[in-house]
C-alpha cells in the first residue's frame, strides 16, 4: 500500500531532521569546549605575563578559580548538550511511532471500508515527500560538515545512527493528532525551504 511507502519516506525525513539536530548539538558542544580551551590558554598567558607582579597566594587563587570556571563550563556544556540530545531522541522516537500508527490505522480503515481515498492521497503526496527527503538528507550532510568544522581537525564527528523503533500497539487518537500536526508543520517548512532555494 502506498501509505506504507509514504510512512517510510516520512520516517526517513524525521530521522534525518533528528540527525541534523544532533549534529547541531554536537557543533554547539564542540564549539563551547573550544571557547573554554581558548579562554584557558589566554588566562594562562595573562597570568604568566603578570605573575611577577602578583603575590604567590593571589596567583595560586587565580589559577584555582580559573580551573574551577573551566571545569564548570565544560560540565554545563556536557549536561545541556546531553539533555538536548535526549530530547531529540525522544521526539524522533515519538514522531516515528506516530507516523507508523497513522499508516497502520489508514490501512485498517481502507480494509474495513473498502474505500481507497487515503491510498490515493498518499500516492499523490509521495513525490513531494521524496523531494523533502532528499532535501533533508542534504541538510543533514551540511550539518555534519559544519559540526566537523566546529569540532576542529583532531575531532571526528560521529555520524548519528538512524534507529528504527520497534512497533508496538499505538494509542490512536492522541498520537495521530500530534503526528498529523507535526507532519503538516514539517511539510510547510520544507515547502518554504524548497521555494527559497
Amino acid at each position: 500500500m502506498s501509505t506504507k511507502k509514504l510512512s517510510a519516506v516520512t520516517c526517513h525525513v524525521i530521522a534525518s531532521y533528528g540527525n541534523t539536530a544532533k549534529n547541531v548539538i554536537h557543533a554547539y558542544r564542540a564549539g563551547g569546549e573550544r571557547v573554554v580551551g581558548m579562554f584557558e590558554q589566554r588566562w594562562n598567558r595573562a597570568l604568566k605575563a603578570s605573575r611577577s607582579q602578583l603575590a604567590a597566594g593571589v596567583a595560586k587563587n587565580a589559577t584555582s578559580v580559573q580551573k574551577a570556571l573551566c571545569t564548570y563550563s565544560v560540565k554545563g556544556l556536557t549536561m545541556t548538550s546531553g539533555g538536548a540530545q535526549d530530547v531529540v531522541n525522544q521526539v524522533v522516537k515519538l514522531a516515528d511511532s506516530g507516523v507508523h500508527s497513522i499508516a497502520n490505522n489508514a490501512t485498517r480503515f481502507e480494509e474495513k471500508t473498502g474505500a481507497h481515498v487515503l491510498s490515493t492521497l498518499a500516492q499523490a503526496a509521495l513525490p513531494g515527500a521524496v523531494a523533502i527527503s532528499s532535501l533533508a538528507d542534504k541538510i543533514e550532510k551540511k550539518s555534519a560538515d559544519l559540526a566537523s568544522k566546529v569540532a576542529g581537525d583532531n575531532v571526528v564527528v560521529a555520524v548519528a545512527k538512524r534507529v528504527r523503533t520497534a512497533a508496538r500497539k499505538p494509542r490512536v487518537a492522541p498520537v495521530a493528532k500530534a503526528a498529523t500536526e507535526a507532519a503538516s508543520k514539517v511539510a510547510a517548512k520544507a515547502a518554504a525551504v524548497v521555494e527559497a532555494a
